[in-house]
């Protein structure tokens, strides 16, 4: 069944990256994939270890904001039996909309978060790639976007590239200092890999073995 078009807290964008919009649609001028996300073992290995850390084998309504070109889109969408994901980048969003092309529980819109956010709750919110490139003002109203989005016993799932990235504030290490801190949930899930860290919090703190009853 297609997805209906969501509804948004705001149409209006106050700009609340910490790099300039512009640098996005230059990263996708005349490249369909700028950060080499089908090309790379990195990346590839990334996504699976993101979608193994999910304690959940399937979601109703999940929210994937910042999906590139929508590579992890892809992934997800095998565990979600609706996932919307958005971009604020006109080609990215193009690009994400012919990947997951055919798949009908999956819809890819242009928005920029935190300012434009879907009026919907959600069970699983996938924040990947995405904090840095916020102010820090901008990545706390997110977070608190994400709060208050949640169906209750709903997953976050953040992940973030560990070193500094040129024109960003933060670098990975305080973005998910920064999630875990406003989010106030358990941590089911803690990822430290020497390149990016991954963690999960739920406000169910139950284990995927105490979910499924095994002695």
């Amino acid at each position: 069944m297609a997805l209906s078009t969501p509804v948004f807290t705001s149409a209006s964008v106050s700009t609340p990256v910490a790099v300039c919009p512009a640098y996005f649609e230059a990263m996708f001028a005349g490249n369909d994939d700028p950060w080499s996300f089908r090309s790379r073992w990195y990346e590839t290995r990334k996504r699976a270890i993101t979608l193994a850390s999910l304690p959940h084998a399937t979601y109703c309504n999940a929210f994937e904001p910042g999906c590139a070109n929508g590579e992890l889109s892809a992934d997800l969408a095998a565990r979600c039996n609706h996932l919307l994901s958005c971009d604020g980048t006109s080609r990215a969003v193009d690009i994400a909309r012919q990947r997951v092309g055919g798949m009908a529980n999956v819809k890819v819109i242009q928005a920029w978060v935190p300012d434009e956010w879907p009026q919907q709750a959600f069970d699983l919110v996938v924040i990947s790639e995405l904090g840095y490139f916020l102010s820090p003002d901008a990545l706390e109203k997110l977070i608190q976007k994400v709060r208050g989005s949640l169906q209750p016993g709903a997953t976050v799932l953040a992940c973030h590239w560990r070193q500094q990235i040129k024109g960003c504030a933060l670098n990975g290490d305080e973005v998910q200092r920064r999630i875990g801190h406003g989010l106030g949930m358990p941590s089911l899930t803690r990822v430290a890999d020497p390149d990016f860290l991954l963690e999960v919090w739920c406000d169910d703190a139950q284990s995927v073995a105490q979910w499924e009853q095994i002695p």
